[in-house]
């Protein structure tokens, strides 16, 4: 008993002492409004130290990453049809989400008023102008700046494919790319140490100004995602374990993912399900090349809970200013940020972060936007670990289906 309750804290300490924190600065807000003049500076220093170590860290994970690939490794087919796959899945999960909010749409406008407004701006530039200050920037330093997140990303893996590239030469650029990604990793452990306290000041700020109908923003996005992710994991699951392999395929899936989606919920962690989805892979007959590939890539590449946490996340941004979510080039752009942030947070400790923050530069949100979006990502992470790690096995089923290969027979798992 002693065992579980230390792992079940060292698994949910976060969410936990995040939810403690955003309490406590509710309670301020709410019943001691003359000291949130005071917590604000708290946020703000809270947001400007996780902005500053944001940059140095993706380019760091990206680059090191990419110059780490073993070149004469050539999986080829495999690898081809599973990034297909990866990306369909977390395309279909987004458009899952997307006609769920069309028809259950969050029209809170929280932040209206013209002075909380004063640093959104309309764009007057035609949409080629808008793409190239998207994807680049004019001068080196620029590109340094949390404002053109995409264009860092692009750059970061420039540099990382120069260094895989640049041979026996480059080594030593690696292993500094390396060590630096290391760094950063703890670095950002660091700052997300004071998340609880930083949140929780902002949170206080928010509900002193705004009032208690800052609360009603979470209810709705809350139960749209539950409600949404649980039907995806049942209904979606059936449905690619049904592309795979039929019926045979659906009781295979279901029967050997129970241990991996109780191991997800319990851990909050999809590496920790890397072990038991490898089992479970081999007990549906999964061929273990391709389930060595698909699943421990998939647990950092492939996250379809994260597709409709970020859709659902950049809905709220757009409600809390009072924005349509639902217009075109919003949508699009929000289909490419899920791509973008289920490749690169999977490798990143509180990776899902660094998604919000592109999300916020992309879309030039105002920076009231982000604890919200922070608090909707911590809160959903129970069923998108859930979602993100099962969805490994799934995967694999339909990169095994696509590549040829018929299930291994074993008929202590098979029954008809």
């Amino acid at each position: 008993m002693i065992f579980y309750k230390t792992t079940f804290f060292k698994s949910y300490s976060n969410i936990i002492l995040l939810l403690l924190g955003i309490a406590i600065g509710s309670l301020l807000g709410l019943f001691a409004k003359g000291s949130i003049a005071y917590l604000k500076p708290v946020g703000d220093i809270f947001l400007n130290l996780l902005f500053t170590v944001v940059i140095p860290l993706i380019f760091f994970a990206i680059a090191s990453s990419v110059a780490g690939i073993e070149q004469g490794k050539k999986l080829g087919n495999i690898i081809s049809v599973m990034a297909l796959v990866f990306v369909g899945t977390v395309l279909i999960a987004a458009l899952v989400m997307i006609a769920a909010i069309w028809i259950f749409p969050l029209q809170e406008a929280l932040y209206s008023s013209i002075d909380q407004l004063d640093n959104i701006s309309e764009s007057t530039k035609n949409w080629g102008e808008n793409i190239v200050e998207f994807l680049t920037v004019h001068e080196f330093n620029q590109i340094l700046s949390r404002q053109h997140m995409l264009a860092f990303i692009i750059f970061s893996f420039l540099i990382g494919i120069a260094a895989l590239r640049s041979g026996k030469d480059g080594e030593q650029f690696r292993n500094f790319l390396h060590s630096g990604n290391e760094v950063m990793k703890v670095a950002l452990m660091l700052v997300m140490k004071f998340a609880p306290l930083g949140l929780g000041a902002y949170f206080a700020y928010q509900v002193g100004t705004v009032g208690p109908q800052l609360f009603g923003i979470y209810a709705k996005p809350m139960g749209l995602y539950y409600g949404i992710g649980t039907l995806y994991f049942f209904l979606g699951f059936t449905f690619y374990a049904f592309l795979a392999y039929g019926k045979a395929g659906i009781k295979l899936f279901w029967k050997n993912e129970i241990v991996p989606a109780v191991t997800a919920v319990s851990t909050c962690s999809s590496i920790a399900v890397i072990p038991v989805n490898l089992i479970a892979a081999r007990k549906i007959g999964i061929q273990d090349n391709i389930a060595n590939v698909v699943i421990p890539l998939g647990a950092n590449l492939h996250k379809d809970g994260s597709s409709l946490s970020s859709i659902v996340k950049i809905a709220v941004a757009f409600a809390i200013i009072g924005r349509d979510f639902m217009e075109p080039t919003t949508i699009i752009t929000a289909l490419g940020i899920t791509i973008i942030v289920s490749i690169v947070a999977g490798g990143i400790p509180n990776g899902g972060y660094i998604g919000e923050l592109l999300m916020i530069s992309a879309y030039d949100l105002p920076t009231e936007a982000i604890p919200a979006v922070m608090i909707i990502g911590t809160l959903v992470d129970p069923l998108a670990t859930l979602l993100n790690s099962n969805g490994d096995t799934v995967a694999a089923m339909l990169v095994n289906k696509i590549t040829g290969n018929k299930l291994i027979s074993n008929p202590t798992v098979i029954s008809e």
